[in-house]
């Protein structure tokens, strides 16, 4: 079993401190801080904390990343929180995206119209891939 540390300080000295409502109540003997439950949380594969990442980067909007990836626009902002990701501020293009299966993606990118004056990027989610892609812009 893991060890229980103190939430606020990391301390492992920590002594029961009673019981509230059915849970163990702990005291922290470091910084004096009284805490009921131990929140393990839950892990989300560290593959779509990369991809949220990764579309918020290419400028889509937190809902459709939840709509894309399945994990909480909430839980989105708070990995941009934590890992102080920040899009460009000034984007001189529109990036629109399209979801494919394999096969409609080859049959897309076999469409030299499809291809001609437009950055993009392809990525994999899941069983499907994003293409995200925007025209090119003239300086």
């Amino acid at each position: 079993m893991e060890e229980r540390k103190c939430p606020k300080c990391q301390s492992i000295k920590l002594v029961k401190s009673g019981v509230i409502k059915g849970k163990q109540r702990y005291m922290c003997k470091a910084c004096n801080y009284a805490f009921t439950v131990f929140k393990d949380g839950k892990n989300i594969d560290p593959y779509y904390v990369i991809k949220a990442l990764q579309l918020h980067i290419e400028g889509v909007s937190l809902r459709e990343i939840e709509r894309l990836i399945g994990v909480s626009h909430v839980s989105v902002m708070n990995w941009i929180k934590k890992y102080k990701i920040q899009a460009p501020e000034a984007q001189q293009y529109k990036p629109t995206y399209k979801v494919f299966k394999h096969q409609e993606l080859v049959a897309h990118l076999g469409q030299i119209e499809n291809m001609k004056d437009k950055g993009m990027i392809i990525t994999e989610i899941g069983d499907k891939y994003m293409l995200i892609h925007w025209d090119k812009f003239q300086r």
